[in-house]
């Protein structure tokens, strides 16, 4: 077993002797420039405006009702639209929620809207509401096509 001696190791300058030259050092720095990074960007306002609505991300979702057998159920599916893993396109996702409907209003093919609520039973946790008509134009009545202009067909001789 071979023994190094205290003089053959490595000799370092007494740590006295280094002179490390930062604002930071011992508390020489004042504590206001250490509460908050300064940023050279002009400062928003943090808080949001009245007008604007609050986030409320995936608290509710359309979709169309699929299945209203159930008593006071109906199942729905939402479809949304996701980049593929691999080839970065975007896919339907479609999932099915159980959602709560109390009135049985809801037939197959309706759109609804799920908005999340408390745990209604083991699969319930969002309750379907009625989706508001868009601003779409109303379709314009027929124009009859008699133009009083008689066929061939109807024409007398």
């Amino acid at each position: 077993m071979l023994l190094t001696s205290p003089s053959s190791i490595l000799q370092l300058p007494p740590l006295h002797s280094l002179k490390i030259s930062t604002p930071f050092l011992n508390g020489s720095s004042p504590i206001h420039l250490l509460n908050k990074p300064t940023s050279s960007f002009p400062q928003s306002n943090p808080s949001t405006p009245s007008f604007l609505p609050t986030i409320r991300a995936m608290k509710t979702m359309q979709g169309r009702v699929v299945c209203s057998t159930n008593d006071k159920t109906v199942a729905v599916e939402v479809v949304r639209l996701a980049p593929h893993p691999k080839y970065k396109r975007r896919v339907r996702k479609k999932k099915k929620y159980q959602a709560h409907d109390p009135e049985n209003q809801f037939k197959v093919g309706d759109v609804v809207q799920l908005e999340k609520s408390r745990p209604i039973s083991k699969t319930k946790a969002f309750v379907a509401v009625a989706v508001p008509a868009r601003n779409r134009p109303e379709p314009k009545e027929a124009v009859p096509q008699d133009l009083g202009i008689p066929l061939e067909s109807q024409q007398v001789e």
